[in-house]
């Protein structure tokens, strides 16, 4: 037990004590986490990782940063704060798994106007469960107790995740060709991303926890319920997928929504023709649109509209790639074809 503590800077609002007991009750989560590869337990200055380099040849290491977002006041509104962790996780993994890579490790950063040591490791839960959901280990974080610059019942949530891919197995954009299948992999609803969309569209700024609370038919549960359902992690069916097709290319659907992220996965002169009768687009999308009144054009640029990720095959290898995906529990279907053209997406 440290015996380091400061009344005078208690008496400023930061309670050293608070973050040894966050520290305390967010282990057992953390131990969920670990993999063969972790050398240091939590709490040193540094997490170590030893890199298990059977089976490649060549390692890059690949990382991603991402956070949260204003999804976060949904959290705060209802008190719910076990699921965005994943959110944090899923951001960060779902951008290495695009480059052909696994995760290896996470760190979290945790920035709030007053540690509760209790909500601080509900946090902490979530970001373990989106570790053990990618196969990452949670080596370390960081918890910032910062008044006078968050409001005591508000945080932020950030977090970095490093991979690796064999040199030669990086994803090859230049292999695209027209006749290509695009493969959608469903996503679980809005993610992370759009929410200041969202939240103007609903109101809820200042509707509050009361419009949240609302129950919807359209939906089958509450506004708040839909909302906060986490992001999906791909990266277990997309490793699976991996090993058993050739993969040409891979874009995490985020914000800016179709129309941003495929062509980022796109080499010149090919563009990306999407079917809108293939996709299964979700209630909150439909529901969204109508209250909003917002054209279908800057719904596809916004969100990921039921498609989280997308995958480009060879055309004869679609319905094996289709059909791996749903043995890993992941629902996966073909929306659309490579073709010639101008780099970008047309949805028809």
């Amino acid at each position: 037990m440290s015996k380091s503590f400061s009344e005078s800077y208690k008496a400023a609002g930061v309670d050293v004590t608070a973050g040894y007991k966050a520290v305390e009750l967010m282990k057992a989560h953390v131990a969920r986490t670990m993999t063969s590869g972790v050398v240091s337990g939590i709490g040193g200055f540094g997490g170590l990782f030893e890199l298990d380099m059977t089976g490649i040849q060549k390692p890059v290491l690949v990382s991603g940063t991402d956070g949260v977002g204003t999804k976060l006041k949904i959290a705060f509104l209802q008190d719910k704060h076990d699921t965005v962790g994943i959110d944090c996780v899923a951001m960060c993994v779902n951008d290495i798994i695009c480059c052909g890579a696994k995760p290896l490790f996470f760190l979290d950063y945790i920035a709030t106007g007053k540690n509760f040591p209790e909500k601080i490791a509900s946090i902490v839960s979530g970001v373990a469960e989106g570790c053990v959901q990618s196969g990452a280990a949670l080596v370390g974080g960081e918890t910032a107790e910062m008044p006078g610059f968050y409001p005591e019942d508000e945080y932020d949530l950030a977090g970095f995740s490093v991979g690796v891919v064999d040199k030669s197995k990086i994803l090859d954009n230049t292999q695209i060709k027209p006749g290509d299948a695009i493969i959608s992999l469903a996503s679980t609803g809005v993610h992370s991303n759009g929410f200041s969309l969202i939240r103007k569209t609903f109101q809820i700024d200042k509707t509050g926890k009361d419009g949240l609370g609302m129950y919807s038919a359209e939906l089958g549960q509450t506004l708040g319920e839909t909302l906060l359902i986490p992001t999906k992690i791909y990266v277990k069916p997309m490793l699976a997928l991996f090993d058993a097709v050739t993969v040409k290319a891979v874009s995490h659907i985020t914000g800016g929504g179709f129309y941003e992220n495929i062509p980022r996965c796109l080499p010149e002169g090919k563009k990306a023709v999407i079917q809108k009768d293939k996709l299964e687009i979700p209630p909150i999308f439909r529901l969204m649109q109508k209250v909003g009144n917002i054209p279908e054009r800057d719904m596809f640029n916004t969100f990921n509209m039921g498609t989280g990720m997308c995958a480009v095959v060879s055309g004869e290898d679609a319905d094996k790639a289709v059909s791996v995906l749903n043995s890993c529990g992941q629902k996966a279907s073909i929306i659309g074809e490579i073709q010639a053209g101008e780099t970008g997406v047309e949805i028809l």
